[in-house]
């Protein structure tokens, strides 16, 4: 089993995984280079912009982000074709674990593409509905789960099933969870990350940005449970195949790098739903390849305030009689009414994201 590249330059020792996953990075980052000028131009071209929210929520934000009325969307585009180019050029793709992560951040990606495409189509905020949006990421979080449990095992010196359904809790060590427990839990961790990195993306640069830190995170967590050693010492779960992640997530860092580059501020073009589904999938399916979901909750930190905050907000305004916790939500947006400065906002929740990487891989050490 072997990767693209190394049929292409067999004597260039790319077989090994720490080699392939930099190469992807990069690759994945110049692909986004290149052709996100054309992308933009095309996307103004098409009058694809995005449309801002309406009602209370424009009153609101009206001087704050009133100028990026009409700010070319759907740019996840560019972070999806660039993430799977690399991946399937430099991973070995036959490896069940990158066919799982692929199919999910894909599947989600056109997901988000149709959903951006209604908002600009009707210029509103309204796309697919909540519920069919919901319905259609749990569908295709079961299936990426589920292949995992039911691809045929090739790899004879760990069980894919054992290790899949095995579960990493700081403090604690390892628990096997149930395989009808595992499919379900493992698609509710695809779909909230999915939908945390959604809410995530109001600010320019901010989700993208965010997902840098996270994604080299999981980089290195799938690096250490490809590593027997390492794996036995930490007490985390092993496979010798999960190595393998390393060079999706490091594909994913580079598009992310590359997308920022035009989506810092002030913002160029917006990724939509297209990228912040697709990368929320991507890194719930990462979660669940290294059996790392509950390192989530910390690494993916930003994420999970974000969502978080947007929850606590719905819940008092209804249990409450319409009293509000927060200025508004997603809490990003709470902080620019208090105050802070767009700029400030992402900067500052840039590196409590990589604050909160450092503090999952400590947490890796504590079994």
């Amino acid at each position: 089993m072997y990767s693209l590249i190394e049929h292409i330059c067999p004597g260039c020792g790319l077989a090994d995984t720490a080699g392939r996953a930099l190469l992807a990075c990069l690759l994945s980052f110049v692909l986004t280079m290149a052709f996100a000028p054309r992308v933009i131009r095309a996307l103004i071209s098409l009058k694809i912009g995005q449309p801002i929210r309406t009602a209370e929520e424009v009153h609101k934000l009206a001087e704050l982000h009133g100028a990026k009325s009409g700010t070319p969307t759907m740019g996840g585009v560019l972070i999806v074709g660039a993430t799977l180019a690399a991946t399937l050029l430099c991973a070995r793709v036959a490896n069940p674990f990158i066919i799982s992560c692929l199919f999910v951040t894909v599947g989600l990606g056109l997901l988000g593409f149709r959903d951006d495409y209604l908002k600009v189509t009707k210029k509103t905020s309204d796309g697919i509905s909540a519920r069919k949006k919901l319905i259609v990421q749990a569908l295709v979080g079961l299936l990426g789960v589920a292949f995992l449990w039911l691809y045929p095992e090739g790899q004879p010196r760990v069980e894919l099933h054992d290790y899949v359904t095995s579960l990493f809790i700081p403090f604690y060590g390892q628990v096997n969870l149930l395989w009808y427990v595992y499919i379900p839990f493992g698609a509710l961790v695809v779909v909230s990350a999915s939908n945390a990195v959604n809410l995530t993306d109001g600010l320019d640069g901010l989700a993208s940005g965010c997902s840098v830190a996270t994604g080299i995170t999981y980089a290195i967590l799938a690096v250490l449970a490809g590593n027997w050693l390492i794996a036995d010492g930490l007490n985390i779960p092993f496979h010798p195949a999960a190595n393998e992640i390393s060079v999706f997530m490091m594909a994913v860092v580079g598009a992310c790098l590359g997308f920022l580059w035009y989506n810092c501020y002030p913002a160029k073009v917006f990724m939509g739903d297209t990228g912040s589904l697709a990368l929320g999938g991507a890194f719930g399916m990462a979660a669940v390849c290294t059996a790392q979901e509950i390192l989530f909750i910390v690494i993916g930190g930003v994420f999970v305030m974000e969502a978080t905050s947007v929850v606590l907000q719905v819940g008092s305004f209804k249990l409450r009689h319409g009293k509000r916790i927060f200025a508004m939500a997603p809490i990003h947006h709470h902080f620019e009414l208090k105050g802070w400065k767009e700029t400030q906002v992402i900067t500052r929740f840039w590196m409590i994201s990589l604050l909160l990487a450092f503090l999952g891989l400590f947490l890796i050490t504590t079994a």
